[in-house]
């Protein structure tokens, strides 16, 4: 039997993978072997529990992988081995008689590394278990038939342009499904197969890293790198595998905006209103994203006034804008600068700026038609209330600024002005007063005038123009309100009545002072008080109670203190009445008082008012009727009424013989002497000359002559008990016939006047003239 262990042993020992289980084996059977006094030891039911099987073993089917084997087997054939567990009977077959146990297939370790089996012996004959069952693990050995495998590739990475050599991009990972506890199948080693020099990989960790310095996005932006992972150490013979990674370069504010040309040139119509787009500035910046954003300024104060530039929404482009109204006439080109800065900076990156750049714009002004423009945006303008039509109130004043010289016609708009109250000349725009104003109807007068080009009646522009009615002192003050107030019979005296207030529609300087004045002397039956501010005090007298009777009216007077003042009347009326203890009116009916003929002091009253109106109309009714009178004798005896008539211009020929005293006309050295008699009378027309007192020697005196013709008038007994006063203005010399007048004319003594015959000739609108002058009578039928 030992034997037969020496040669398990040594079968044993050519199995390299299973030698270190012989040693307990040696051991047991030298302690069998050796001389000296028996040893106790526990039973083993089995000498190995564990065998070993190399996968994808392709030798002979089956593979004797080993042998089970108990030491009450004694080799009679008595002994049966079963093997029971995973794989039993399908991938490990056992020997009933030899206990020999044998792979039927090639194995995978990657699959199933070990597999647990039971194995067993029992008597052949009866089944009786001679040990009991034992446990063993038969191991799948690993051998270098996996290659590495990158699970997560292919990669995509993102490093900053312009990083340092050696910043870490990313890190690659491989995977061997060989046992890694077992020799070098699974020790993996990375390396770049494709991606040099740009990057690196670290050959144990797997983590990708940039070899160079200063890549550019703005040159590359996207690397593709190849990695390799070969196990066995790298060494010859290994497996490997590999993945791609993608790397991307990001985007980092290295490159600063730069204009594409030096100078922009634009054209605006002078007409733009603020905030119209003149055009785009576009500085260029090969940066992404808030990198390239930009930030746009004018540099000069002159572009800056102008004009305006902002950022579109973009943040790339510059918008230029007019920022305030433009004139052709006044200037035009502009010309400035614009700087184009980025917005966001990295401080990592001066030494690659400065971040700004700048251009100039030049920007024409071109010419557009414009209507009048007024030299003030409004007008404010003030007059005087109470001036005659026509009175200057102002002047408004337009130019064609395409035109300076071109003419400018102004009217108001009639919708402004619907009174009329203004009137302005076309020609020059000056404002005046088409009627008299007042400034209590209406203070303010709001007009639109409009100018309009002469040559082009499209061209017009409006203005707003604010007259202002100016204040005088025009209105004189008066009472507040009507004042119908009482008084109780009982009041003491000094008592106030009412306090009376004023007002006055004049507001300029001290118009608006209004004073107040009662009437004055000791027997007024009320006093007022002044309170100067505008009101008085109605007080009673410091005298005995007034008796109730009629209302008193007190009369008031108002005046201003303006330039001129101004002063009106008003009349308070107070009611004496009987009053009640709490001071509420009882009675304000007057007394019965009667006079000494048993009437009382209003019916006599009234029966004198009634006697004084029917003596009036008495007066009245003679006096038309002597007027009437009169008037009829006058027209029917063509009786001359001694006027005082001024005449200022020729006279109206005939008619006006019937207005004055025609004998008044005849030249005093002319007239003839009266035939004896009575004298006769001077208010009809005279058939015979009356006596005159001889005219003295010597050169006329007028204040002789006039004194002698009163002597004669006071004595003269058959004029009318009036005189008669006229006065002749001299005709002119231009007339053909000369003067009319008697004065001057030459008369013989009892003959006719010189003049007769032009008289006759005259016609018949001069008959009566020429009778007058002693013409003869014209013949009759």
């Amino acid at each position: 039997m030992w034997g037969l262990v020496r040669l398990l042993l040594a079968w044993l020992g050519g199995w390299g993978c299973m030698g270190h289980l012989a040693a307990p084996v040696r051991a047991w059977a030298g302690s069998r072997g050796r001389p000296g006094p028996a040893l106790l030891r526990t039973r083993r039911s089995w000498v190995w529990n564990q065998f070993f099987v190399i996968e994808e073993y392709a030798g002979p089917e089956p593979v004797l992988i080993g042998k089970l084997h108990s030491d009450v087997d004694r080799g009679e054939g008595r002994t049966k081995y079963l093997l029971t567990g995973e794989g039993a009977g399908t991938v490990f077959v056992i020997d009933e008689a030899t206990g020999n146990i044998h792979v039927t297939k090639s194995l995978d370790r990657e699959e199933k590394a070990q597999y647990v089996l039971l194995a067993q012996a029992v008597d052949r004959a009866s089944n009786r278990p001679l040990e009991p069952p034992s446990e063993f693990i038969i191991k799948v050995q690993d051998i270098n038939d996996n290659p590495p495998v990158f699970p997560l590739g292919p990669y995509h990475a993102t490093v900053p342009e312009m990083s340092n050599v050696g910043t870490s991009v990313i890190q690659v990972t491989a995977h061997d499904a060989d046992d890694p506890s077992y020799g070098n199948s699974a020790k993996l080693v990375y390396t770049v197969l494709d991606g040099l020099p740009f990057f690196s990989v670290d050959p144990q960790t797997g983590v990708v890293r940039t070899a160079i310095p200063n890549m550019d996005r703005e040159t590359q932006e996207e690397f593709l790198v190849v990695i390799q992972a070969k196990d066995m150490g790298g060494h010859m013979g290994g497996l490997s595998g590999s993945t791609t990674v993608t790397v991307t370069l990001s985007d980092v504010n290295d490159n600063p905006p730069k204009f594409p040309q030096s100078l922009y040139q634009f054209s605006v119509v002078e007409t733009a209103e603020p905030g119209t787009l003149v055009g785009r500035l576009q500085a260029q910046d090969p940066d992404l994203g808030d990198n390239a954003l930009m930030a746009y300024s004018i540099l000069d104060g002159e572009g800056s006034e102008a004009f305006s530039i902002s950022t579109d929404s973009q943040g790339r482009d510059g918008l230029l804008t007019v920022r305030k109204p433009l004139d052709f006439e006044a200037r035009r080109s502009y010309s400035f600068r614009v700087e184009a800065t980025n917005t966001l900076i990295d401080p990592a990156y001066l030494r690659r700026g400065p971040f700004k750049d700048v251009a100039s714009v030049r920007v024409a002004v071109q010419d557009a038609p414009e209507p009048p423009a007024f030299s003030q945006a409004t007008y404010h303008l003030a007059v005087l209330e109470n001036k005659a039509p026509g009175t200057l109130v102002g002047q408004i004043s337009a130019m064609d600024l395409d035109s300076p010289a071109s003419p400018i016609r102004y009217s108001i708009l009639p919708h402004s002005d619907p009174e009329y109250c203004f009137s302005i000349e076309p020609e020059d725009g000056t404002i005046r007063t088409a009627v008299s104003l007042d400034r209590e109807a209406r203070i303010w007068h709001n007009l639109t005038v409009l100018a309009t080009e002469l040559d082009s009646s499209a061209q017009a522009s409006r203005v707003q123009v604010a007259i202002q009615t100016l204040d005088e002192n025009d209105n004189a003050p008066q009472l507040a309100e009507p004042y119908d107030t009482f008084v109780c019979d009982s009041a003491a005296p000094g008592q106030l009545i009412q306090v009376i207030r004023a007002l006055d529609r004049d507001e300029v300087g001290n118009s608006s002072r209004v004073s107040l004045q009662g009437p004055l002397g000791p027997d007024t039956n009320f006093t007022v008080q002044d309170n100067r501010d505008g009101s008085a005090s109605l007080l009673l007298p410091s005298r005995p109670a007034l008796p109730r009777q009629a209302p008193y009216l007190v009369p008031i007077e108002l005046w201003d203190w303006g330039q001129p003042a101004l002063s009106s009347t008003a009349t308070v009326t107070v009611s004496v009445c009987r009053c009640r203890p709490d001071g509420s009116v009882a009675s304000c009916r007057a007394e019965a008082q009667l006079s000494p003929t048993g009437l009382s002091t209003g019916a006599l009253l009234a029966i004198i008012t009634c006697v004084g109106t029917l003596l009036a109309l008495v007066v009245l009714f003679v006096a038309l009727r002597r007027q009437k009178q009169e008037a009829l004798m006058v027209l029917e005896e063509e009786d001359v009424r001694e006027n005082i008539i001024t005449y200022d211009d020729e006279g109206g020929g005939e008619e006006d013989t019937e207005a004055f005293d025609i004998t008044a006309l005849q030249n005093p050295d002319g007239a003839a002497t009266s035939a004896p008699g009575p004298p006769a009378r001077r208010d009809v027309l005279p058939r015979a000359r009356a006596p005159r007192q001889p005219r003295p020697p010597g050169p006329a005196d007028v204040a002789q002559l006039l004194a002698l013709r009163l002597r004669e008038a006071d004595e003269d007994l058959g004029v009318p008990p009036y005189d008669s006063v006229q006065v002749y203005g001299y005709e002119g010399r231009g007339s053909s016939c000369g003067s009319l007048s008697s004065l001057g004319s030459g008369s013989e003594a009892g003959g006719a006047p010189g003049p007769t015959e032009p008289l006759d000739d005259w016609g018949p609108l001069f008959r009566t003239l020429a009778e007058l002058y002693g013409a003869r009578e014209p013949p009759g039928p």
